[in-house]
């Protein structure tokens, strides 16, 4: 079992996926950052200030010893106060548009690169009529040699 083990680990699939994992997951970071760091701010400059992160409704009561702001999503949900958080789930979805996209850009690049080259046409024969032309002719002058 542990050789079976060892040759399944080995497969170049499975190495390769393992690669794959690592590295998307250093990529979401990146993404995560040009989302929270670059794009929502610039969105947020843009409309006056919006911060969608900050968008959140309560849905329970703030503990007695919160000490934190009670307009603060981080805050609220650092204590546990139950909320929905429509403005971070804004966040999110946008960051995961962005990743998508970069994906598709990525997988659409690679399928170029790697696209084989079509297979070179067969080489013409002779067409239908050429071939019914010597046909022709070849019962012609079996005909011929038979008369003859």
């Amino acid at each position: 079992m542990l050789n079976e083990f060892k040759a399944f680990i080995a497969r170049g699939n499975v190495l390769d996926l393992a690669v794959a994992v690592i590295i998307g997951a250093a990529f979401g970071k990146i993404v995560t950052s040009l989302t929270e760091d670059v794009i929502m701010p610039v969105i947020g400059w843009i409309f006056g200030g919006f911060d969608f992160s900050g968008y959140f409704v309560r849905l329970g009561d703030i503990p007695a010893d919160f000490k934190g702001s009670a307009t603060s999503y981080a805050d609220l949900k650092a204590a546990s106060v139950p909320m929905f958080g429509y403005g971070q789930f804004i966040t999110v979805a946008v960051n995961f548009v962005i990743l998508a996209f970069i994906i598709f850009l990525l997988v659409r690049l690679a399928n170029k690169l790697i696209e084989k080259p079509a297979p070179a046409p067969a080489p013409k024969g002779p067409s239908e009529v050429d071939i019914l032309k010597e046909i022709r002719d070849e019962l012609k002058k079996q005909s011929e040699g038979k008369l003859g």
